[in-house]
């Protein structure tokens, strides 16, 4: 009779377990991580007789947790992205807003700047449309400097999030960690699975992997090691190798992510460091937000190069030119580039940077900068190599030996190494990042608006005693010019051969045709002859005049007078002024993307809102198809992991039915024993 009580008993256990899964299986359909339970029951080992073998009831073998780690899979790697995706976006958007408002972006202050450099040349000697120029430069100064502010605060707040996603990562390892000591004591000890403290770490590795990509390796102990970057060890069983942020070998003002090991800090490349908000941070500020400061930077380093240049070759309502006492060489005063020293170097080298002065091609200045920054590191023996970071290609090499300093240029930027570094001693160069912060107007321009060199300094006239029809402009300078002390002379003969006489002796005399076709004389006598062609620029380069042209159209006759002399009272000249507006729309600055060709202020500047613009559009469009994707992926999980509460109700009344038919199977039992009883008395 032991039988069929036995096999109650087992069916009203295996019924129990039934119901105690089922009822949890309810109480936590809403409990975030929660993979569905299940038993699993297996039949008892049947009794051998002569008549067979006869069943002994069930037992269960375990309470079976509903978990596919195909699916699971799937799901963490779409939400890792899902989240990089969207923190980018969330970043990025508040870049391409910046930059694209109508009213707070560039565009409109570089406009005014230029109405206001038009006005001066149609008027150069109006005290209120000079004092209104220079509050156009002031205007555009200020928007500069605000933008880099806005940028800046953008870089802060995203050093300050890339600490605190660190220390949330730190915090979710060192619970998983607590939780494989958990895991590995309790399946030691019953050698079952700890279903919910399995569930506890899945969801502590899914917030994690919101943070930032990661991998899991299960040990034979039940721990799990999670794998970040190309395989750094952060938890290894019940061990944590803890996250830091520092500042950056390269940058100290760049927040860098450590993988910190016992007491060694390794700086991790932030190439490794993908998926998840520290992924979306990084890739925001080494992207978009990097290329705009730099770009601004580029932007400004070109406006104030340029317009300084020109300004140079102008002379103001006072009369001054270059090398005078009181004159302004400058419009905009900017911050040369910035040289950092890689923490891990010594202090041997001794460089500092500068801007090249912009190149001068047929009236048209141009600066070579771009948006990137640059590697210097320092070889064996004083050996050099200078690399530039937006494509890792070698810009400069050498060697640094001779006398002091040496000189290294590129892309319009000149390093002078006084003292050469240690063999692998490294250097960041940033020629643009933080020009924008320092761009301002010459104070000095500022108090005195007649400071402006709106005139040319050269002014040529033909005599009034001329027969010929020919004129001349009224001339230009170029770069290094010297005006003559006394006015020059030149004078048309046609014997023995026509064209110009009375050049200065020494100098070398340049003349281009309507081809561009450029031939070139030395003067070795006043009377030597330069032949003339109606049209062609004439260039004096010499020691007592230089880099000075004109133009004589027409016909000229024997013993016609063309003067070239100092641009005295010149106050209602415009010339250079024009040139400063002629400006904005040259092409005066290296553009982004167009293969290294040259653009204009307003073109650099559309271009780069059109990157942003760009970037943030895609960032946008793959952000929602992996959130689609991560719902897709949630929802074949759940359809395996997830609670049912329909199905867990018929499982309630399944176990219940179970459980009323074993103890039926007692009470017949107890009935057929009572009567077994009776008939023994």
């Amino acid at each position: 009779m032991t039988g069929i009580f036995s096999i109650g008993l087992t069916g009203i256990n295996a019924a129990q377990y039934g119901l105690l899964t089922t009822s949890h299986n309810i109480t936590n359909a809403n409990t975030d991580g929660y993979n569905r339970q299940a038993i699993s029951q297996a039949t008892n080992i049947a009794l051998p007789t002569g008549a067979g073998f006869v069943g002994q009831g069930t037992h269960v073998q375990t309470v079976q947790r509903m978990y596919n780690q195909f699916l699971s899979q799937q799901v963490m790697q779409a939400q890792t992205s899902a989240n990089e995706y969207n923190t980018y976006y969330k970043q990025v958007s508040q870049v391409d807003n910046l930059l694209g408002d109508s009213s707070a972006g560039l565009s409109s202050a570089l406009q005014g700047f230029s109405s206001g450099v038009q006005q001066l040349a149609s008027k150069p000697g109006n005290s209120t449309v000079l004092s209104t120029m220079v509050a156009s430069a002031q205007t555009l100064a200020s928007r500069f400097q605000t933008m880099e502010n806005q940028l800046n605060q953008l870089y802060q707040g995203t050093n300050q999030q890339i600490t605190d996603t660190v220390n949330k990562i730190n915090s979710y390892a060192t619970q998983i960690a607590k939780l494989n000591e958990s895991i590995t004591m309790a399946q030691a000890s019953t050698n079952q699975p700890p279903n919910d403290l399995l569930d506890q770490r899945d969801q502590l590795i899914s917030q994690l992997n919101q943070e930032v990509r990661v991998t899991t390796v299960t040990q034979s102990d039940g721990s799990l090691s999670v794998l970040i970057g190309s395989g750094q060890q952060l938890v290894v069983g019940q061990q944590v190798n803890q996250l830091t942020t520092q500042p950056s070998q390269d940058d100290p003002t760049r927040m860098a992510v450590a993988l910190q090991t016992g007491n060694v800090s390794q700086e991790l490349p932030e190439s490794l460091l993908s998926g998840g908000n520290l992924g979306g941070f990084l890739s925001f500020r080494s992207g978009a937000l990097d290329d705009a400061r730099n770009t601004l930077g580029q932007l400004a380093a070109s406006v104030a190069l340029t317009f300084n240049a020109q300004q140079a070759l102008g002379q103001d309502l006072h009369g001054n030119v270059a090398g005078d006492t009181g004159f302004a060489s400058q419009l905009f005063q900017i911050s040369d580039p910035k040289v950092i020293r890689n923490s891990t170097s010594s202090n041997t080298a001794v460089l500092s940077a500068s801007f090249q002065a912009p190149q001068y091609s047929n009236g048209n200045f141009s600066t070579q900068l771009t948006s990137s920054d640059y590697e210097l590191q320092f070889g064996a023996g004083g050996a050099y190599t200078v690399v530039r970071l937006s494509d890792n290609s070698q810009v400069a090499s050498g060697t640094v030996s001779g006398t002091p300093p040496t000189n290294v240029t590129f892309d319009g930027v000149q390093l002078s190494i006084t003292t050469a570094g240690l063999n692998g001693d490294r250097f960041t160069i940033q020629p643009t990042k933080e020009v924008s912060r320092n761009f301002a107007v010459n104070s000095a321009v500022i108090g005195d608006p007649s400071l402006v060199a709106a005139a040319a300094p050269i002014r040529a006239s033909a005599a009034l005693t001329n027969t010929g029809d020919a004129t001349i402009t009224q001339g230009s300078v170029g770069t290094g010019y010297t005006l003559p002390a006394t006015p020059l002379t030149l004078s048309y003969t046609n014997t023995p051969t026509s064209g110009l006489t009375g050049f200065p002796v020494g100098s070398t005399i340049s003349v281009t045709d309507a081809s561009g076709n450029t031939t070139t004389s030395t003067i070795a006598a006043t009377t030597d002859v330069v032949a003339f062609g109606s049209g062609n620029t004439i260039t004096i380069n010499g020691p007592t005049v230089n880099a000075v042209s004109f133009s004589v159209s027409g016909t000229p006759k024997a013993g016609d007078q063309f003067t070239l002399q100092k641009n005295t009272a010149g106050v209602s000249d415009g010339r250079n002024a024009n040139l400063m507006g002629m400006l904005q729309t040259q092409q005066t600055m290296t553009g982004s993307g167009n293969g290294g060709g040259l653009t204009t202020f307003q073109d650099a500047y559309g271009a780069l809102v059109a990157r942003v613009g760009t970037t943030t559009n895609q960032v946008k469009v793959m952000g929602d198809a992996q959130s689609a994707q991560l719902a897709a992926a949630q929802a074949s999980q759940q359809s395996v992991s997830g609670v049912n509460l329909d199905e867990e109700a018929a499982n309630l009344i399944k176990y219940q039915y179970m459980y009323q038919a074993s103890a039926k199977m007692l009470q017949v039992g107890s009935t057929i024993f009572d009567t077994i009883l009776s008939i023994g008395r």
